[in-house]
Formats: C-alpha cells, sequence, structure tokens
C-alpha cells in the first residue's frame, strides 16, 4: 500500500523553513523529523503526529483522530489524522506545528 503523496507535500511544504529536517521512509509511508526525533508523517490516506504524552488524551478528542495504532498496541503520544481532518490547510498546519513542538522539545539523536 503507498501512502498520499499529495499529503506528503503539503506537509513538507510546511515544513520547508525548518533545519535539521530529514524525511525518511517508515510506516509504509514517510516520516519529517527534526534533528532526529519524529514530528508527523502519512500513512496511507492519514497523517501521523507525534504530540507526546501530555497533549495526547486533547488530541484524541479533536475530530477525526484515533490512536497510532499498527501493531494491536497503539503509541502512547502518537495520533492518526484522518483526511477529513487535515483537508484545510488551517488544520494541516495546526497539526504539523503540533508536531515540531514536540519534536523539537526532545533532545537531538
Amino acid at each position: 500500500m503507498g501512502y498520499d503523496l499529495n499529503l506528503a507535500q503539503r506537509i513538507r511544504d510546511h515544513l520547508s523553513s525548518i533545519s535539521a529536517l530529514e524525511e525518511k521512509k517508515m510506516f509504509g509511508g514517510v516520516a519529517f523529523l527534526i534533528l532526529g526525533n519524529m514530528a508527523c508523517g502519512v500513512h496511507g490516506d492519514d497523517m501521523i503526529v507525534r504530540v507526546g504524552a501530555e497533549k495526547y488524551e486533547a488530541a484524541l478528542h479533536r475530530p477525526f483522530t484515533r490512536p497510532f495504532d499498527m501493531t494491536g498496541r497503539p503509541m502512547a503520544g502518537w495520533i492518526m489524522v484522518s483526511p477529513q481532518g487535515c483537508e484545510q490547510e488551517h488544520d494541516l498546519q495546526d497539526w504539523v506545528k503540533k508536531g515540531i513542538d514536540f519534536a523539537r522539545s526532545l533532545p537531538a539523536k
């Protein structure tokens, strides 16, 4: 299964000014890392956002979100956003910012 190339490009556009950005193939899709820490990515048609444990529950209360679960064991601090949750540019920008903020809160790898 491929991933949404258009969504990946839209995310890439929002990350274009970020230094120390790395793009990697992960989870059968693409991930965007800042200083070695994943901020966000794309899996299938969904966006992956790493929000951290403190903001996890609040993020899951937003429309069109669900836990990031590829193995039957959800990853706390990571969420999936369905296409409807990031089709508007301001929503996508907000999710990207949440991922950036969390990645930058971690020590560089």
